[in-house]
């Protein structure tokens, strides 16, 4: 218990630290950045294992989602600020206000994204096609559940 309070603690300074460093427009590039590359990893993903445009490489496969989870655990979270929001920055971002009333959501969401980032790592190491296609779509599926409920059109 104390070392996930210590941990939990080192995050939020973390994040603190961050969010001192870079301007609100800086942050927002910096995890537009980190979710276009790991949206064109899904895409190659998708490519071999959904649409079967492409032959299946399983080494290629597992490549793109070690890229999806090592993001996706980076620490995302902390250029996240009430300062980057549609409210301060207009059309520079789609993040709501919303994100920050609500918290407690915002950051279940984030952790499901965390868990089937890392269960699709997982499971494309394995080179099972079922199992890759499933876990593909539930880490779509938590994408879409914040898309769904904090960016804006």
């Amino acid at each position: 218990m104390k070392a996930l309070m210590l941990g939990a603690a080192a995050a939020l300074l973390a994040s603190t630290a961050v969010q001192a460093q870079m301007k609100p427009e800086e942050m927002v590039e910096t995890r537009q950045a980190g979710y276009q590359f790991m949206s064109w990893n899904m895409g190659k993903i998708k490519a071999q294992v959904i649409d079967g445009k492409e032959p299946f490489d399983q080494a290629k496969v597992a490549a793109a989602a070690d890229v999806i989870a090592a993001i996706a655990n980076s620490g995302m979270g902390s250029l996240f600020s009430p300062d980057t929001t549609t409210e301060q920055l207009g059309d520079k971002t789609r993040l709501k206000p919303e994100f920050f009333q609500n918290l407690d959501e915002a950051g279940r969401i984030g952790k499901q994204f965390n868990t089937a980032a890392n269960q699709l790592a997982s499971v494309a190491k394995s080179g099972d096609q079922a199992a890759i296609k499933k876990a593909f779509g539930d880490v779509g599926a938590s994408c879409k559940s914040c898309h769904d409920k904090f960016r804006a059109d």
